[in-house]
């Protein structure tokens, strides 16, 4: 499990992440083969929860307007498989994306609590912490058997380069 930066309460009161203009979003988290098993494993999740391409399908939100994540429980703002939620959900509002042939840690400032505090040292440290779980072996590994999991995210900003997985691991 990654530490999180954010704190839950303020995520709860955010009602930001989880949501989607399209249907088909990038923004949609993509899951780890891993994750793709146990969902399709855990009772009363449908299988078309999980797309082709291995992404949570959005549903149309009941409120209108927009999409949602089908695990987001709209009364309370809480994720239903908060304890296993994926991978990608546990590193947001961090993202791994390929730019111009590189791994990078990228943020999306579009999460009010990081816009804030991107420059603080608390921010910095986080950054240092998470790049340095993103590189370690086992991660490097799960990023090579995964390759779905980096993205080509846009309008987020770039915090650090990561290492990519060698074809000789």
């Amino acid at each position: 499990m990654i530490k999180q930066f954010v704190p839950q309460e303020f995520c709860i009161k955010c009602r930001g992440c989880c949501r989607f203009k399209e249907e088909n979003s990038v923004w949609s988290p993509c899951l780890l083969d891993e994750e793709v098993q146990d969902l399709a494993d855990k009772p009363g999740v449908p299988a078309a929860s999980i797309t082709l391409d291995r992404r949570l399908q959005p549903i149309a939100n009941p409120d209108g307007g927009d999409f949602i994540c089908p695990f987001l429980g709209i009364p309370d703002n809480k994720c239903k498989i908060y304890s296993i939620r994926p991978f990608e959900c546990q590193l947001y509002p961090f993202l791994i994306n390929l730019r111009r042939g590189k791994v990078l840690l990228t943020v999306d400032l579009n999460c009010p609590y990081v816009y804030e505090r991107i420059n603080s040292q608390e921010a910095k440290d986080y950054i240092a912490y998470l790049t340095k779980h993103l590189n370690s072996a086992a991660l490097r590994s799960m990023l090579k058997d995964n390759p779905q999991i980096i993205q080509a995210y846009e309008e987020v900003r770039e915090v650090a380069e990561l290492s990519l997985p060698d074809e000789a691991e």
